[in-house]
C-alpha cells in the first residue's frame, strides 16, 4: 500500500470515527425536533406557511450556528489542538490576565457554560432513548405502556457498563452512525421524491415570511428549531480527538446533507397527512422496517448519551485539574488511550438524575423544553466567549468581531428567550443544575485560593528557612523526605511540624509541586524543572495540562532519566492534611465556607491521587481557619 494510499485510509478512518463519537446527539435530533414544533400548548398550526417557514428556519439554523458559528469560526480557537467550554474558557483567561473585573466575569461565564453541559448529561440520555423507543408505539399501540420501562432497562446497562470502559465497543460506533444517517437520507429522499416542491423552503425567503406573517408563532416555534443543533458542543469539545478537518468533513459529507433530508422529508409528509404529525420520524418508515428502524434509532441514542457520559467525565477531570473541583476517584479504562476514563461519582449521579427525569417526565415531548433552554445557554455563552478571542487573541479589528459576534448573540438571544417560556414546563430543570453545579465549582475555586492565601501567609520563606539550616544543622537521618507543596517558596506546614516533633531532617529533602497549565497537555522535555536549593535541600517542579493527571511515581522515573535518582524504600512521602474551621470573616459567606469543608473532607486523599505508595506515605495535620 502506497504512503497516499495509507493516509487515505487514515483520513476515512477519522471521519468515520468523527461521525460515530461527535454526532451522535445533533443526529438524534430528527426524532423529536419537527414532532414537538407542531405540539404542545405552543404548537404550530399544520399548513404549508407553517411547514416550508419552519423547514427553512431549520436549515438556515443548520446553516449558521452550526456550519458557520462551530465548524468555520469557533473551532478555529484550539487550545493546543483541544477545544470544548473549558478549553475556551483558559484562552480567555491568557487574554485577560491584567484585566481582573473583567476576566473574573467572563471566566465566570465560562464556568457557568461549564455547569451546563451537566444538565446536558442528564437529558440527553433521558430524551433521546425515549424518543427512540417511542418508536415502538408506531409499531403497534400495545408497547405504549412498556415505553418507559424499557428506556429505564437500556438506560440502566448504558451506565452499568461505563466502568468497562467504551475501547471495545467504541470501534462500532461509526460504522453504526453511518449506518443510521444513510438511513436518514434514505428515508427522506424518498418521501421528497413524492413531492420534490418541498424543497423550496431551501429559499431564505420564506423563513423571512414566516416570521413576518406570524411572528408570535414563529418567535413560539424557536423553542423547537433548537432541538435541531443540540450536540453542537460536541463538535468543538471533541477536536482535540479527530481534529477539525475530518469533523468539517464528516459534517459537509453525510451528516448535515442527511439530516436535511430527513427534516424535509418529514416536512413533505406532513403535509401529506397532517395525521402523521403524531410521530413524523417512524412514519416516514415503511412497516416492513419500523422495528429494523426503532433497532437503529436506538443504537443511535445511546451512542449519543455515551458521547455525552464520557464528556461528563473529561469535563469533570479538566474541571479537578483546573482546581474547580475537588479530588475524585478517577478510573482508566483503557490501556492504549489516556483519555478514556470512568469517574463513579458522576456515573452514578447522572444515573439517578436520568432516571429520575425518564419517570417524571415520561415522553420526550414534556423533555423538549428542559433540553432547549440547556442548549441555548450554552450557545450564548460561547458566542461571548469567542467575541474575546477574537479581540484579545487574534487581535481582529473591533468592527470585524463585532459584525460576527453580534448576529450570532442575536440569534442566541432569540433562542434562549424563546426557550426561556417553557421554564416552568421543565426549563428550570438545567438551570437550577447549571446553578448547583456553578455554586460547586466557584466555592471549590474561592476556598482552595483562601486556604492558598491562609497558608502562604503562616508559611515561612523558603531561602530564609535553608539558611538557618546550614547555620544551624539538626540532626539528619538517612534517607529521602518529599514534600508535597502548592506552595513552592515557602516552608510546608508539614516539614515545620516533622522538625518540631521529631527534631530530626532527612538527609535528602524535595520539595515537590505539581503545576497545572492552562494548556491540555504539556510536552515531556518540559515537564521537569529541578533546582538545587543547597544544604540538600531540592525543589522539584512537575508540570501538567489540564487534560492530564499527575503521576508522582512516574514524576520520580522522569527524575531518575535526568540523574536525580530516588530509592523507593528509602523515601518518604509527607502531605499535609488540614483541618478547615469556617469562620465569620471577609472570605466567603459561612454557609459557603461550611459547603467548602464538606467538599474538601469528601475528596479523595491527595496521596491518593497522585498515586503515591500507600506504604510510603505520613500525613501529618494542621487547622486552618478560613
Amino acid at each position: 500500500m502506497t504512503a497516499a494510499a495509507k493516509d487515505r485510509k487514515g483520513a476515512i478512518a477519522l471521519v468515520v470515527g468523527a461521525i460515530g463519537v461527535v454526532y451522535g446527539d445533533i443526529g438524534t435530533s430528527p426524532l423529536y425536533t419537527l414532532k414537538t414544533a407542531f405540539s404542545g400548548d405552543h404548537g404550530l398550526a399544520v399548513n404549508a406557511d407553517n411547514v416550508y417557514g419552519i423547514l427553512s428556519v431549520v436549515f438556515w439554523t443548520l446553516m449558521v450556528v452550526v456550519t458557520l458559528k462551530y465548524i468555520t469560526l469557533i473551532m478555529r480557537a484550539d487550545n493546543n489542538g483541544e477545544g470544548g467550554i473549558l478549553a475556551l474558557t483558559a484562552l480567555v483567561s491568557r487574554g485577560l490576565e491584567q484585566q481582573t473585573r473583567r476576566r473574573w466575569w467572563l471566566l465566570g461565564f465560562g464556568i457557568f457554560g461549564a455547569a451546563m453541559f451537566y444538565g446536558d448529561g442528564m437529558i440527553t440520555p433521558a430524551i433521546t432513548v425515549l424518543s427512540a423507543i417511542e418508536g415502538l408505539e408506531v409499531v403497534t399501540p400495545a408497547m405504549d405502556p412498556y415505553i418507559v420501562p424499557l428506556s429505564l432497562v437500556i438506560l440502566v446497562v448504558l451506565f452499568a457498563v461505563q466502568k468497562h470502559g467504551t475501547a471495545r465497543v467504541g470501534i462500532v460506533f461509526g460504522p453504526v452512525m453511518c449506518a443510521y444517517f444513510a438511513a436518514l437520507a434514505l428515508l427522506g429522499a424518498a418521501q421528497i421524491l413524492t413531492a420534490p416542491t418541498i424543497l423550496g423552503a431551501l429559499n431564505p425567503i420564506h423563513a423571512a415570511r414566516f416570521f413576518v406573517t406570524s411572528p408570535v408563532a414563529a418567535f413560539l416555534s424557536l423553542g423547537a428549531v433548537v432541538l435541531a443543533v443540540t450536540g453542537t458542543e460536541a463538535l468543538y469539545a471533541d477536536m482535540g480527538h479527530f481534529g477539525r478537518t475530518p469533523i468539517h468533513r464528516a459534517w459537509l459529507w453525510l451528516v448535515m446533507p442527511a439530516l436535511v433530508l430527513n427534516y424535509f422529508g418529514q416536512g413533505s409528509l406532513i403535509l401529506a397527512d397532517p395525521a402523521a404529525i403524531k410521530n413524523p420520524f417512524y412514519l416516514l418508515v415503511p412497516t416492513w422496517a419500523l422495528l429494523p428502524m426503532v433497532v437503529l434509532a436506538t443504537c443511535a441514542s445511546v451512542i449519543a448519551s455515551q458521547a455525552v457520559i464520557s464528556g461528563t467525565f473529561s469535563l469533570t477531570r479538566a474541571a479537578i485539574q483546573m482546581g474547580y473541583c475537588p479530588r475524585l476517584h478517577i478510573e482508566h479504562t483503557s490501556e492504549r488511550q489516556i483519555g478514556q476514563i470512568y469517574v463513579p461519582f458522576i456515573n452514578w449521579t447522572l444515573f439517578v438524575a436520568v432516571v429520575l427525569l425518564v419517570v417524571s417526565f415520561r415522553e420526550s415531548e414534556n423533555l423538549a423544553g428542559a433540553y432547549g433552554i440547556a442548549v441555548t445557554l450554552a450557545m450564548l455563552i460561547d458566542s461571548i466567549l469567542i467575541f474575546v478571542v477574537m479581540r484579545r487573541l487574534w487581535r481582529w479589528p473591533l468592527w470585524l468581531a463585532l459584525a460576527i459576534a453580534a448576529p450570532l448573540t442575536v440569534i442566541d438571544l432569540a433562542f434562549l428567550a424563546s426557550n426561556s417560556l417553557k421554564i416552568p414546563d421543565g426549563g428550570w430543570f438545567p438551570l437550577v443544575v447549571g446553578g448547583a453545579v456553578f455554586t460547586l465549582l466557584t466555592t471549590w475555586k474561592r476556598g482552595r485560593a483562601l486556604l492558598w492565601d491562609r497558608l502562604s501567609t503562616e508559611a515561612l520563606p523558603l531561602d530564609a528557612f535553608i539558611q538557618s539550616i546550614e547555620l544551624s544543622p539538626p540532626t539528619r537521618v538517612e534517607g529521602t523526605a518529599v514534600f508535597m507543596t502548592a506552595t513552592p517558596n515557602r516552608v510546608p506546614h508539614a516539614l515545620l511540624h516533622n522538625l518540631k516533633h521529631n527534631k530530626v531532617l532527612h538527609e535528602r529533602v524535595v520539595f515537590m509541586t505539581i503545576v497545572v497549565r492552562d494548556i491540555p497537555y504539556v510536552a515531556e522535555k518540559s515537564r521537569l524543572a529541578i533546582t538545587t536549593l543547597g544544604a540538600d535541600f531540592y525543589q522539584i517542579v512537575a508540570s501538567y495540562g489540564f487534560k492530564e493527571e499527575p503521576d508522582v511515581p512516574a514524576i520520580m522515573d522522569d527524575c531518575a532519566r535526568s540523574g536525580f535518582i530516588f530509592e523507593m524504600m528509602e523515601t518518604s512521602f509527607f502531605v499535609s492534611r488540614e483541618t478547615l474551621i469556617p469562620v465569620v470573616g471577609p472570605g466567603m459567606a459561612m454557609w459557603r465556607e461550611r459547603l467548602f469543608v464538606s467538599m474538601s473532607k469528601n475528596a479523595v486523599k491527595a496521596s491518593e491521587f497522585f498515586r503515591i505508595p500507600t506504604n510510603r506515605v505520613v500525613e501529618l495535620g494542621t487547622q486552618v481557619e478560613l
